[in-house]
């Protein structure tokens, strides 16, 4: 990671398998860096603390909320968000059974729990209802209610 001004980063990263060089302001947020600099708006804004879980990403192969990660930290990191998990096929298998579970509303939440989900069936193909739980815990709907985002996840495992 180089500096080229006092105020701005220069980060080579990879986006959901796409190359990327930014010059990121040293004060910007993952979720501004991937909202305003590339464009990728599925990455919710909710909280801005890290309680929601709304800005859920991958990075490294780790959950974390982008809200409390600097856009400078991803430099040599490969970063997975919503916008990567459909792919010319179609839905991932998380995503069709939240609609087919009806495990979503307002939306504002559902691509950090999908993230979240895709993380848990990527270390754990088929987990217990208490470790989907357990592994959804820093995630927060205030509309949809737990049971049916449960089952979807529950549905898409092996």
């Amino acid at each position: 990671m180089t500096t080229n001004s006092p105020s701005k980063v220069h980060v080579t990263t990879t986006i959901n398998g796409q190359k990327h060089e930014l010059l990121v302001p040293g004060y910007m947020s993952l979720l501004d860096t991937l909202r305003e600099l590339i464009g990728l708006t599925g990455t919710k804004e909710g909280c801005l603390d890290g309680n929601c879980g709304a800005c859920t990403v991958n990075v490294n192969g780790r959950i974390v909320d982008s809200c409390l990660v600097l856009g400078a930290e991803i430099n040599g990191k490969e970063v997975n968000t919503i916008e990567g998990m459909a792919t010319s096929e179609g839905l991932h298998p998380l995503q069709q059974a939240f609609l087919e579970e009806a495990a979503l509303q307002c939306g504002i939440c559902t691509p950090g729990f999908l993230v979240a989900a895709k993380g848990l069936l990527d270390n754990e193909p088929s987990p217990s209802e208490g470790r989907i739980r357990h592994w959804l815990a820093g995630n927060l709907c205030r509309c949809t209610g737990y049971d049916k985002i449960v089952r979807a996840v529950q549905k898409a495992s092996s």
